[in-house]
């Protein structure tokens, strides 16, 4: 039988992205995706600047936005009666101000997924340690003590083969048949809202090139719906929502019937369109009760389900498996004790749990569970939602609190204050290395960091620890670091492998080695 220290069950963007996390914290795994290749329909689109920043820690922030579309097409969000005709309204979101670069200097993308996953799915397959195969099922799976063995089916050749894991991640989508087996109980609503998603080709550049939006929202008597842009020139999705409401249901959604909605919502009667897919599914706004369930591990769309109104499923998705990767990798290794497991759960349950009720509350504003008429403009939060994207702050076992207060704030939707107060994402700051300028964001994220404006007495000490945690180590001397992190010139940042403080001495340490061993084995569980 064949073992493996991480099976991947799904290859979707979230367990590609997996494996790929896995592969560079030297771990090796096994993905297995039920499909013969990566998606045909564009799904999902918009990467937020924190996905992307995980992107770019991990090296694939440029083949990504090779392969998505340039940040001018999407600087807008437009509502209008029809494509050609009145414009109600026009908004242009946080993600794209200029302003958004003083959180970080990483911007957010828009890639539709059939092009995103290709990308992925080459960057995983280029690293030694992480194997993909296509077409291949997780039939069944029967957990032990010392790992879980499960049945794969080759959909090919039909034979069956059993490998053992150590560590099952579960990235099998929306309706998981792991979460099933497992029995684990949804928190929330499901069955919110009924859609379908067309992708099709059309000439719409006449009615767009001059206002370059994301999204256009048309709305008027006889049709409401959302053109979405992929490509900005001749390829285009569009999405309607509440489809029950308006007497319909996926099956009047023909080609033909679904090129005449088109159409209508575009205003020209004559546009030239080419059906390419018909979708139908079904929103729904739940979270898993437990994430962790021995050695399985719930991740994406398994784990939690929200309305995309927002774009949060896919961007939660990869920032679940960049918290779980690193601690998968120090147990695996022996640096940590697998209790650091269980702050998985503790840590991105609750912040699912808060992105799925305010996604819930935009596609409510929008009008997007029930028939309405009139103007339906989305609440002042959706898409400028800074609060949501960056001011995650965790509690579990993995975080050393220092005592201090967290940072007011007035709106955590919109506002996000940055802080090195343990349990927050590390703020980026930019300053001088080698000659250059450089931000915080560029050497945290991948192995633990340690960050100091306190010279080589904290460097020393983190340098006696390296060869077992693999921690670098750096001095920033910039006046804007001292005050972004909250210490005096003695004072030191421990910044874990996902990019979040663990641990924050905010003056100089009597014994820096002490101090900073005494914070590594709390945060990986070896003194419990």
């Amino acid at each position: 039988m064949e073992e493996i220290p991480v099976l991947i069950v799904g290859g979707g963007p979230v367990g590609l992205t997996a494996s790929m996390l896995l592969s560079h914290a030297g771990v090796r795994s096994l993905m297995v995706e039920r499909h013969a290749g990566t998606a045909v329909h564009p799904k999902s689109r918009g990467i937020n600047a924190r996905t992307m920043e995980i992107f770019h820690q991990c090296g694939a922030e440029e083949a990504i936005r090779a392969a998505g579309l340039a940040h001018h097409h999407t600087g807008l969000i437009v509502w209008a009666k029809t494509l050609a005709g009145e414009e109600i309204e026009r908004r242009v979101p946080w993600r794209a101000r200029a302003q958004s670069g003083a959180v970080s200097p990483v911007r957010n993308c828009l890639c539709a997924q059939d092009d995103l996953e290709p990308v992925l799915r080459r960057l995983a397959e280029q690293q030694e340690l992480g194997r993909l195969l296509f077409s291949t099922e997780a039939t069944s799976f029967e957990q032990g003590r010392d790992g879980v063995v499960v049945t794969l089916l080759d959909l090919a050749t039909r034979e069956r083969r059993d490998v053992r894991a150590q560590y099952v991640i579960a990235a099998d989508g929306a309706q998981s048949r792991i979460r099933r087996e497992l029995g684990v109980r949804m928190l929330g609503r499901e069955n919110v809202y009924d859609s379908v998603n067309i992708v099709l080709n059309a000439d719409l550049t006449q009615w767009t090139a001059q206002r370059p939006a994301a999204l256009y929202f048309i709305e008027n008597e006889r049709i409401r719906g959302t053109f979405l842009t992929i490509n900005a020139k001749d390829r285009w999705g569009f999405l309607i929502n509440a489809l029950s409401a308006y007497g319909y249901t996926s099956a009047d959604f023909t080609f033909q019937r679904s090129a005449e909605l088109v159409r209508l919502a575009a205003g020209v009667p004559d546009l030239d369109v080419r059906i390419l897919g018909v979708a139908p599914w079904t929103a729904a706004a739940h979270v898993a009760e437990q994430y962790v369930h021995g050695r399985i591990f719930l991740v994406g769309d398994a784990a939690h389900e929200m309305p995309p109104t927002g774009g949060f499923g896919f961007n939660t998705g990869v920032q679940d498996v960049h918290n779980l990767a690193w601690k998968l990798a120090a147990v695996l290794k022996g640096v940590a004790s697998p209790s650091l497991l269980a702050t998985y759960h503790d840590e991105r349950q609750p912040v699912a749990h808060a992105i799925t009720e305010q996604s819930l509350i935009n596609a409510t504003s929008m009008g997007r569970l029930e028939q309405t008429k009139g103007n339906t403009s989305a609440r002042p939060e959706y898409l400028n939602e800074q609060g949501m994207i960056f001011g995650a702050s965790y509690t579990s076992q993995a975080v050393i609190p220092d005592g201090s207060e967290a940072p007011e704030i007035a709106n955590p939707v919109t506002d996000y204050v940055p802080s090195a107060r343990p349990g927050g994402r590390a703020p980026h700051v930019f300053f001088e290395r080698h000659g250059e300028r450089a931000s915080t964001i560029d050497i945290v994220g991948n192995g633990f960091a340690l960050l100091t404006a306190g010279g080589r007495i904290w460097l020393d000490a983190a340098n006696e620890l390296a060869a077992k945690y693999a921690i670098t180590a750096h001095n920033i001397n910039e006046p804007e670091f001292k005050s972004a992190y909250g210490i005096d010139e003695g004072g030191a940042v421990l910044v874990r492998p996902d990019g979040y403080v663990g641990w924050r001495s905010r003056s100089a340490s009597r014994d820096p080695r002490a101090d900073l061993r005494q914070a590594m084995t709390s945060i990986t569980g070896l003194n419990s």
